[in-house]
């Protein structure tokens, strides 16, 4: 194996045409690069520089080391402004989990910014459910997760460090041909006689159904178990039911279904950042969250 650092000795024994001016440049003694070539012409068994009267040139066997060597060089070069590159977060990988909602309405409001700002760092979202989520967090699967929450029962866990982006409400989505579709805002009660539509598999969101009709004093008739809230919108537009949604599930809203808002009775829930605890977060990582604050700063500006 050919030491590399006898290589660059030899490239700039080259370029610089003589021992000395090698010498110089790579603050070395004369004899401490004449060392250094030698060693390198008895590993490779054959001569590589010609002496001249006024400095050296390179044989043919060291013209061709010479080229293979400039190469090698421009290569750890390249691994080196990488690795530093790595170290300033501007390569590498990072992934991310995040729940469907946030995904289709603030996720890439922030991913645009990030993006933009560091555009060597691949990006992975990966979709899903709180608990596969979580779970994925804990194992070192995903960088970093967005999770929710209820306002009156926030989530805490071992081993996570949970950062409140915003709240949000839950707001009522009914046909346009609902007798209360020109209505600004309702109550629970108004809506205790209609049929409801629910997320399946027995989604967090359904909890604050129950919670909310709990406390309006009835109990939600169940008409149709949605797989999304696209296909909860589509059964509210044709009147098969009325669904209680976080706001961001209407983020791309279906035309033929009203949007009611609850006022003050309205369930809210928390957006989280998760992040494992007793772990260094890499310079992509913090970059990101970085981009999180600045995305949800402008878009409050916007608001106000």
């Amino acid at each position: 194996m050919l030491d590399v650092r006898r290589l660059a000795v030899l490239v700039q024994v080259v370029e610089s045409g003589s021992v000395s001016a090698a010498a110089d440049e790579l603050k070395l003694t004369p004899s401490a690069v004449s060392q250094q070539l030698k060693r390198l012409e008895a590993e490779v068994r054959q001569p590589l520089l010609r002496r001249r009267p006024r400095g050296v040139s390179p044989t043919d066997a060291g013209q061709v080391l010479v080229q293979h060597a400039k190469k090698i060089m421009q290569q750890l070069e390249a691994a080196a402004a990488d690795l530093d590159a790595l170290a300033e977060g501007q390569r590498g990988q990072l992934v991310i989990g995040a729940f469907p909602t946030l995904a289709a309405s603030f996720l890439p409001v922030a991913l645009e910014r990030f993006m933009a700002d560091y555009p060597h760092i691949q990006v992975v979202v990966h979709s899903a459910r709180f608990d596969e989520l979580l779970d994925e967090l804990l194992r070192g699967r995903v960088d970093l997760c967005f999770l929710w929450d209820s306002t009156d029962r926030p989530f805490e866990t071992d081993g996570v460090r949970i950062q409140e982006l915003f709240t949000e409400p839950f707001v009522l989505l009914v046909s346009n041909s609902h007798p209360l579709a020109l209505t600004c805002e309702v109550s629970m009660q108004d809506l205790k006689d209609d049929q409801w539509i629910v997320r399946a598999d027995a989604h967090p969101a359904v909890e604050q159904l129950d919670r909310a009709a709990t406390k309006a004093g009835f109990r939600p008739s169940i008409a149709f178990f949605a797989n999304d809230y696209q296909e909860a919108q589509a059964m509210v537009s044709v009147g098969m039911g009325v669904a209680l949604v976080p706001k961001s599930g209407v983020a791309l809203k279906h035309p033929g279904v009203t949007e009611l808002s609850l006022g003050t009775q309205a369930p809210q829930r928390r957006i989280l950042l998760a992040q494992r605890e007793e772990r260094s977060y890499s310079s992509a990582e913090t970059a990101f969250v970085s981009s999180i604050w600045a995305a949800l700063a402008t878009s409050r500006g916007r608001a106000s």
